[in-house]
Order: C-alpha cells, then structure tokens, then sequence
C-alpha cells in the first residue's frame, strides 16, 4: 500500500486523491502488512483496539503524513476519472489551488469520505501533536453552502475543487469531491473506527463567498463542519430509511392539530392524494416559508397523482358504464314522442311569456281585485225604514314594488253600499255595515299608501289618502278585522279606538322581537287642506281643515306581545283633537261607531280625548280562536272643559275550517261605545245596547265567498225605548 502512495505522489496530488479513495477498501486487507508501524504510531497516540482496527487507523494516519509533502507544493490537476469500487467520483476541475497544508493538519479521516450526512470524527492526539500552523482558505474560495433538505444543486454551478472549511483543517480527500456526486462509502471496519463527534446534516451550514485577498483563519471554522460531498442531490436522503419520506396519516405529523385552519385541505393532500411529506422529525412546519424549488416538487407530486388517479388504473367501477349509456339511449328512443311534446309545448309557454312581457301594463306593478255583492235589509219594526236592497263595492288595487320588499298601493273604489242607521232613523252608527262605501258608482281615490322597510326591525307607511290606523297596526282580531271576508258589521270588526284619525299620516312599526312590539303613528284628517282651522269660538263655520299639525288630529301608541304562536296581548293609547266631532270629517271620537252622544258628546265643541284599549287574542286550537277588547275614552270640550266618559267592549269566537278549509263561523257579542258619565247634563246615555252577531264564510273556490250573516242591535242608540233592529246580508266576495 506504501508503494502505490509514493507512485501517486511522484504522479500528481489529483492522483494521490483518487488513490486515497481507493485506500479505504484496501486498508482492511493490507492491515498486517503495516502493523508494525502502526503499533508504533497507536501507542505514540494512546489508542486502544483490535489489531485491524489499530492497522486501519494507523495507516491511514501515516498515509496522510505521506501526503501532505506531495501536496505542499499547488500544481495543476488534470481531469480524471477514478473508480471506487461502485462509488465514482466526480471528473476533477482543470485547476485547483490547495492552501499549503503541514503535517500535522493533514490528518485524513475515514468520515469525511463518506456520503452526506455522516458524522466527522475527531482528530487523534497524534494528529493534534503534529499540527504545527493554521490552514488558511484561499481568497474567493467557496464555504459549504446551505441547502434546504431535498433541494438540488446542479454540480455545473459548483465551483470545482475549491477547498472546504473541513478541507482547511486537514481534509485533503473531500476537496477533490464535486457537488452532487457522492462521497464513497467507507468500509464498515473503517466506520467503526472512527467514532463520530458530532452529526451535521445537509443544509445546517452557512456559506460565504470570500472577498479577493481575504482570508478565513481556521479557529473559526466549525470542527464537525461537512465537506461539499455532504451536499447530496436534492431529493435523495442520505439514510435510506429517512423519515422524510411521505406521510399515511395526518396524524403521522406530531405539529398539525385538527384545530388548524387548515387541518381539512392537510387531511386529503395526505390521506386522500397522498402527495406532502413531512420532515425527518415527523413535523409539517406549516409557518416556515416555503421555497420555490419545494412549491414545484409538492405541485409536481400532486399533478402526478392526479395523473395517476385518471389514468388507465383508475377504478371505473364508480363511473358510468356502456349498459348505463345504453340504458338511456333506450329510454330517450321510449319516449321520443313524449320529449317532442314537452319541447313543443315550452316553445307555445316561452311564446306566450315574451308576450306577455312586451304587452304587460308594468314591470313592476300588480293589479289586485276585490268586488262584493250584498243583498242587504233591517228587520222588524225597528227597520221599517230599509227595504231590502242590493248594494256592491268595487275596489282595484295597484300594488306597486321598486326593491320587492316595499310596497306603493294606489286603490280606486266605488260602491252603493250606503250607511243603514242613516237611513233607518233610530241610529246613525250601530247598523253600519263592515263593506260600507257609497260614492253614487264614482270610482274615486279611495287609498294612497307606501310603505317600506326602514332597517330589518321597522317598517314605515306613509299615508297620503284615507288613513286608518286598522290598515297599519296589529288589531288583535284576526279573523274579524276583513270588511270583505271578515265582520258583516262596523263595529264587530275590531276596537273603535283604531278609528280614530284618517286623512294623512305616518305609521312605524318597531318589531324589537318575534315577541315584543312597539307602533307609532300619528294622523291628521284634514292634512291635505291648507286652510287654517276656524276660529274656536265660531265652530260652525266648517271651513278649512288647518293642515296636517293645526287641524284635527291623532296620535297612536301600542305595544304588542306575543307570548307564543297562540297568545297576543295589546295595549293601545290614542290622544286626538277634533275641531267639530259633529262633522264626521273632522274626526269623531268614537270612529263612527256607537251612539251618536258617544261620537260627539259636546256636540260641535272642539273636543280632545284620551283613549285606552286593551285587546287579546287567544288561539285554543286550530280550529277555535277567541278574541276581544276593551276601550275606554276620557274626552274633554276645549271650550267648556266638561268632561266625558265612553265604554266599549266585546267577545268574539271564531271557528275556522268548518265544514270545509277555508271556512269560517263567527260569533259575537258586544256593547258598541257608550257615554257612562258626563259633565253636560242629558248628554249621557240612559241605557245599554248590546250587540250580537253571527256570519258563515262558505268559500265556493279560492276566489269566491259567499257569507250569510245577521248582528242584532239590541236597545238601538243605548235607548230601550228603540225596536230592536235585525240587520241582514248576503255577502258575495269575488277576489282577483
């Protein structure tokens, strides 16, 4: 073995690396011929071992003695190729300049010829004892450069044969290795012989290239620092068995918690694709930056499975088969004659839709209808006045909506159905029908309102024509508060108290909970007149209505609550003015409803009152709701300041879905608003009326409805002295 040193020596230095590539293999079988020697050289150094083992080291040891005089001198290294066993090394660069190396630094370790990854053994005492200067690195020589594990660096961009920080310390072997090309193993007895001090892996070290002129001394070189040979291709890992390998599970990566947001998209790159890995020590490292060389290997693993997923081997079980295709050709071949008819009948539908949109009225606007037919009479001695008689009402709506969540009604209507108790002459408003309307069959501007929602809690209706806050607010009568499907009378509809105002207004209502309630609204009956409002003192001049704040007025508050689906519960408060409560136009206190005493109980007087209403509606099953109010008013004359109490009550039961869905029987029984108690002497009412009532709506078609009904008055106008009337209808409905 001594004499192939010293022929490589007298060849080149580039020889001498290739032969000590070689020795590694050849140590283990020469050891006897340099025991002799070595013995000498283990015992100098202290070591301890078998004999191959002391042979193995001690050659090595005195090889690399050897070799540094040879390498004392830099010279050109010509290209060369040497095989090592399976392991090549790398063609060696034209030139390269080796820092002058003493004996002592030279000393060769087995480790820094092995692949990347192996650990650097320390150097012996006998090789400590002989280091005599410090290595220095040649200006613009190359430190071992960083790399991310499994990033490759291509061996044409590495500076051939520059020296390492490994090398300056005495590593004359792994100078000559090229980046990218693996070191050759060393024999397994040479590995055994040289304990590892500390194990660096690729991509641990820093690099620097050196400015010219300047020089890196060697105390601050790192002693386990690897050679460039650690440096593997990218990709390959230097264990075979390294756990950089790809992950099975999720769960294989101790750092990734289902709790991470992005645990789901991990789970199946991983588990469903199969294409992330994580780091040899099991984590993912979610938060480190990512390099452009790992986003291409990661994309180009999962575009790879992808491929492999749709390619030839892919299960096609799950996937549409020829009988399936066969299948539908036969049923599409079935019923070609049925498709041919559906087509032809959506081509006559998309027809019809174009026309329809090119001659529709609006975009935007709906037409609703509502006509009503009633055979009507009074009954008895009390109604001799009223023969029977047919009467209609006619209304057309026209619901506009500008965001589909608003609405701008325009309604026009006429009717013959005039006031009974006028024509009656017992009573001015105890016999009033619920359909009412008599304009001579004018049609007429009836309702003008819009209403809109003002956040997703309140809803606001502005209303320019016949306000009526029963239009507006919750009046705790659901089944009875319809003039056409509801109550055949006025009042059986719902509390007089929601009579009061009209005219012009605004209404808000304030939904704070499915539960809970509020509504304001304020009214003026004559807000759409200019005039100012006739002096006080001359109420019979019934000029000019004083506006929308000078005028008559009302003002409404309610709070509704719900305490279920089946329970509702109201109390209402209304302040209103009206500057001649004998002029039903400037606003009754009673809305029209009850004795005439309790409509106006100053007579002419501009009266103010405070009104009070407590209502409820209860649903005892689906079949059975049972509803009802209370009111009471405290009016005051703004002349006189007399005062005035007026009581109204009643109970009503409905049954709906008798008979038929639809269907509905109403019961009633009431006092209509009555003067209990008075200032003026004989303004009060002496007696009580009650009022009794009872309809069926039978609906023929979702669009007809018919509805017999009679109420009774009993003690007309609150006075015994008046025949009892009977009041009669047949309503007819027609809906459109």
């Amino acid at each position: 073995m001594l004499k192939i040193f010293r022929a490589a020596l007298q060849h080149s230095p580039a020889v001498l690396g290739a032969t000590l590539v070689l020795a590694n293999s050849a140590l283990a079988i020469e050891a006897p011929a340099v025991s002799t020697e070595a013995d000498k050289m283990v015992a100098a150094a202290g070591l301890t071992g078998s004999a191959v083992e002391i042979a193995d080291q001690s050659a090595l040891q005195a090889t690399a003695k050897v070799a540094v005089a040879a390498l004392a001198q830099p010279e050109e290294v010509n290209p060369t190729s040497v095989n090592a066993g399976s392991a090549t090394v790398a063609e060696m660069p034209a030139v390269a300049t080796l820092a002058p190396l003493t004996a002592g630094a030279a000393e060769l370790s087995v480790s820094s010829l092995s692949t990347s990854g192996q650990p650097a053994p320390q150097a012996s005492p006998l090789a400590q004892a002989a280091n005599l200067a410090q290595p220095s690195v040649n200006a613009g020589s190359t430190l071992s450069t960083q790399l991310p594990a499994g990033e490759t660096v291509p061996a044409q961009t590495a500076v051939p044969a520059e020296p390492t920080l490994r090398e300056a310390q005495g590593s004359a072997v792994s100078s000559l290795e090229t980046f990218g090309q693996p070191a050759p193993q060393a024999s397994p007895l040479a590995q055994a012989a040289n304990p590892p001090q500390s194990e660096v892996s690729a991509g641990s070290t820093l690099s620097a290239q050196l400015p010219a002129g300047e020089t890196v001394p060697a105390e601050m070189a790192v002693p386990a620092e690897p050679s460039v040979s650690s440096l593997e291709t990218a990709g390959e890992s230097a264990d075979p068995a390294d756990p950089m390998g790809q992950v099975t599970s999720v769960s294989q990566l101790s750092d990734v918690q289902p709790t991470d947001w992005a645990f789901q998209a991990l789970q199946n790159l991983v588990e469903r694709y199969g294409c992330i890995a994580g780091y040899p020590d099991g984590t993912f490292r979610g938060n480190r930056a990512m390099t452009r060389y790992e986003f291409a290997a990661g994309l180009n693993a999962c575009l790879e499975r992808i491929v492999q997923l749709i390619g030839p081997n892919i299960d096609t079980s799950q996937l549409i088969t020829k009988p399936d295709l066969a299948a539908v050709q036969r049923l599409l071949e079935e019923f070609q004659a049925e498709l041919a008819t559906l087509r032809a009948r959506t081509d006559v539908l998309e027809a019809r839709t174009a026309e329809l949109e090119a001659n529709q009225f609006s975009t935007t606007t709906k037409l609703k209808g509502e006509v009503i037919f009633g055979a009507n009479d009074i009954i008895g001695e009390g109604g001799t006045g009223v023969v029977p008689h047919l009467s209609y009402r006619a209304r057309l709506n026209f619901d506009t909506s500008f965001t589909g969540k608003d609405l701008l009604r325009t309604r026009l209507q006429a009717g013959t159905t005039a006031n009974l108790g006028a024509v009656d002459g017992t009573g001015v408003n105890m016999q009033r029908l619920g359909f009412e309307a008599d304009t001579n069959s004018q049609f007429q501007l009836h309702k003008l309102f819009y209403r809109f929602p003002l956040t997703s809690k309140m809803t606001v209706i502005l209303d320019a024509n016949a306000a009526e806050f029963n239009d507006n607010v919750y009046v705790f009568n659901p089944l009875f508060e319809s003039s056409g499907l509801g109550s055949i009378s006025r009042f059986g509809r719902f509390n007089p108290i929601y009579r009061q105002g009209g005219g012009q207004g605004v209404t808000a209502n304030f939904n704070f909970s499915k539960a809970f309630g509020i509504s304001l609204g304020y009214q003026a009956p004559n807000g759409n007149d200019p005039e100012p409002v006739p002096d006080i003192l001359n109420p019979s001049n019934d000029q000019g209505g004083g506006g929308f704040f000078k005028g008559s007025y009302a003002a409404l508050g309610q709070a509704t609550f719900r305490a279920s689906d089946r329970l509702a519960l109201g109390f209402t408060y209304v302040h209103s003015y009206s500057s001649n409560p004998a002029a039903s136009r400037r606003g009754q206190v009673s809305g029209g409803t009850g004795s005439e005493l309790a409509n106006a109980p100053f007579g002419a007087e501009p009266t103010s009152a405070n009104h009070y209403g407590l209502q409820a509606t209860f649903s005892l099953s689906p079949r059975f709701v049972l509803s009802g109010w209370a009111g009471y008013s405290l009016a005051q004359s703004e002349i006189s300041y007399n005062d005035a109490k007026i009581w109204n009550w009643a109970v009503t039961a409905a049954f709906p879905d008798l008979g038929k869905e639809g269907n509905v029987l109403g019961l009633m029984v009431g006092m209509p608003p009555k003067v209990t108690d008075n200032d003026v002497a004989g303004r009060e009412d002496g007696d009580t009326s009650l009022h009794l009532e009872a309809f069926y709506r039978y609906q023929v078609t979702d669009n007809i409805a018919i509805t017999p009904g009679l109420f009774v008055i009993v003690n007309p106008e609150h006075n015994e002295n008046n025949e009892t009337d009977y009041v009669g209808t047949i309503r007819t409905t027609f809906s459109f």
